[in-house]
C-alpha cells in the first residue's frame, strides 16, 4: 500500500452481524489463500511481524495472528498497514467482510437522491394521459381508467418515490406508448392471459385464438411489445389499434 493510503481503517461483516467471526489468515490444506495479480495466483498470509502479506516476501520467523471481527467490525490502525494490505486482498473482501467508507457511501447517497428528485419531478409533471399510460404499465391487474385523477397522481408518485430507477427507465423506455396501449387492450378485455400468465389470447367475438406465448420469466406487455413490433406481428397490432378507436 502507498504511504498516502495509511489511515485508520474499519471494516464490517456482511450478511449479518455475528458477535464474532473469524477470517482465514493463512492457507489450509483444503483451502489455499490466493490473490491473483493479473499474471499469477500468490499465496498470502496475515503475519504481524512481516511487513508483506504474500508468503514469498515474508522470512522463516513468521509470527501468525487470528483475525476476528467483533459484533459485526474490526478496526486496524494506520500502523498495521500489512493487515490493511492484507485484508484489502483478501478473497472474502466484498463477500464476507467490507471496508466502511463514509465518503463513498455518502457519495452513494448523493446520486440516489438526485435519481429520487428527478423521478419525482418528472411524475410531478405528467399529463392525465401520460399518466394513464405510465399508470397502465406499472399498475399491472389494476383498471387505470376507473381510477381517479387524484388517486392516480397520488399512486404515480409513490411508485417515483419507492423505485425511483425503475420509473425512470419505463418512463424512458421509447415503445413506453405502445405498452400503455396494450396495456389498455388487457383492461378493456381484448387481450386476456391464460395458463398462469404464460399464454395471450385474443377476447374478440370473432377471435378467441391464442395470439402467442411469453417466455418464462419475461413480462407479458414487454414480450407482447415487441411480437407487435415486429415483421410477423405488425398486421396483428394494426388489427388491434382499431379496438382502441
Amino acid at each position: 500500500m502507498k504511504k498516502t493510503d495509511l489511515k485508520d481503517r474499519i471494516y464490517r461483516t456482511l450478511g449479518g452481524t455475528p458477535l464474532t467471526m473469524r477470517i482465514p489468515n493463512q492457507s489450509s490444506r483444503r483451502k489455499p489463500l490466493l490473490y491473483y495479480d493479473g499474471k499469477t495466483n500468490r499465496e498470502i498470509r496475515y503475519a504481524s511481524n512481516q511487513s508483506s502479506p504474500f508468503v514469498e516476501d515474508q522470512d522463516e520467523n513468521v509470527i501468525v495472528e487470528s483475525i476476528m471481527f467483533v459484533k459485526g467490525m474490526l478496526h486496524v490502525p494506520s500502523e498495521n498497514s500489512v493487515l490493511q494490505h492484507f485484508l484489502s486482498i483478501h478473497p472474502m473482501n466484498g463477500k464476507r467482510f467490507e471496508e466502511v467508507d463514509e465518503e463513498r457511501n455518502a457519495s452513494e447517497q448523493i446520486k440516489r437522491m438526485d435519481i429520487e428528485d428527478e423521478a419525482i419531478h418528472i411524475a410531478k409533471n405528467l399529463k392525465i394521459d401520460e399518466l394513464e399510460t405510465i399508470g397502465r404499465v406499472i399498475f399491472t391487474g389494476r383498471n387505470v381508467s376507473e381510477m381517479g385523477s387524484a388517486e392516480l397522481k397520488r399512486d404515480v408518485r409513490l411508485f417515483a418515490r419507492k423505485n425511483p430507477e425503475k420509473f425512470l427507465q419505463i418512463v424512458e423506455d421509447p415503445n413506453i406508448t405502445m405498452a400503455g396501449q396494450i396495456a389498455k387492450l388487457f383492461e378493456d378485455g381484448v387481450l386476456r392471459l391464460r395458463n398462469n400468465g404464460r399464454d395471450i389470447y385474443f377476447n374478440l367475438d370473432n377471435n378467441k385464438k391464442r395470439m402467442m406465448v411469453v417466455p418464462f420469466g419475461e413480462d407479458p406487455i414487454e414480450t407482447a411489445v415487441m411480437f407487435l413490433k415486429s415483421d410477423e406481428g405488425l398486421p396483428t397490432w394494426q388489427r388491434l389499434e382499431k379496438e382502441l378507436e
